[in-house]
């Protein structure tokens, strides 16, 4: 069986911290995801920074992962040191869903698979309930309006209920429902949005307006997650310039606010009549100097 450097696979020292453990798998988690990356190896690096996770997350896992030594490189071959005890029946056992562990971690851990045996007669691993830790993604609109969802852990399906307001990087807890009785802690990540960019519970959009929308301060159309509003365009709005929409964002608190930012788009002139408008224009504002201006 091949060794498996859980360190290098979630990128992190020897020495990382707990908390440094912990911020490097949220951020594979994130990325990998089969639901967010369709790429041909997501899957896979997912469940393998999931399995480093499971060890490197749990000090008595780690501390047993590290008598192995330091000068093990990934991917060579490795048979278990004489008396080891870090797996075995009513050894340490394995995670959630032992089976999409591998024979390293079930052969050193016990799990489904693994030459350790580490499942008791109750169908259940050996050893005291321990919490699992999962991604969850979800839309920006689950977390506006709250929502449930039906999730697939190892070969069981849970409904999660989401509250109103989860941020991305939050944790929803669900009591007893990890594989050996202990909590499943469900990390929060928002899918893309074609619209808006979440920050904490801040939303953040762009939006197309007409020059003269823009120059003479029109009230325009917004699309928020709870409808579509006006937004009022102070008069001689610039590109660039943002504008705020108070409590439109996420809800919490207090609420998140939804952040606009302008981009006017000029039309070109497709006959000679709307050329002279921009003519008529130029001579209208003869000290005019785009140059000198800055956004507002």
């Amino acid at each position: 069986m091949e060794y498996k450097d859980y360190y290098k696979i979630l990128g992190v020292p020897r020495t990382a911290s707990e908390a440094e453990i912990k911020r490097a798998y949220r951020k594979l988690a994130r990325e990998f995801h089969p639901d967010r990356n369709q790429a041909k190896d997501a899957e896979d690096r997912f469940k393998a920074a999931n399995e480093a996770n499971e060890v490197l997350g749990d000090p008595k896992k780690r501390a047993a992962y590290d008598q192995l030594g330091p000068n093990w490189q990934n991917g060579q071959r490795f048979t278990p040191p004489p008396g080891w005890g870090g797996g075995g029946r009513g050894g340490m056992g394995g995670g959630a869903g032992g089976g999409d562990f591998s024979d390293f971690f079930s052969t050193l851990f016990g799990g489904a698979g693994g030459a350790g045996g580490g499942f008791d007669q109750g169908g259940g691993f050996g050893g005291p309930p321990r919490d699992q830790q999962a991604s969850l993604s979800i839309a920006l609109e689950d977390s506006y309006s709250g929502a449930t969802r039906n999730i697939s852990i190892g070969n069981r399906t849970l409904n999660v209920r989401i509250p109103k307001g989860v941020a991305s990087g939050q944790t929803i807890r669900l009591p007893g429902q990890a594989p050996r009785g202990g909590d499943l802690l469900l990390d929060v990540t928002f899918s893309p949005h074609p619209l808006f960019k979440p920050e904490g519970r801040d939303l953040h959009m762009n939006l197309n307006v007409a020059p003269w929308e823009a120059a003479l301060g029109k009230a325009v159309p917004v699309q928020t997650l709870g409808g579509t509003v006006e937004l009022n365009l102070p008069p001689g709005t610039l590109s660039g310039r943002r504008l705020r929409l108070k409590g439109r964002g996420l809800p919490g608190s207090p609420d998140g606010d939804q952040f606009v930012t302008i981009q006017v788009q000029t039309p070109a002139p497709e006959t000679d009549a709307q050329r002279q408008v921009y003519e008529q224009m130029q001579a209208q504002f003869p000290n005019f100097d785009p140059r000198t201006r800055g956004t507002s």
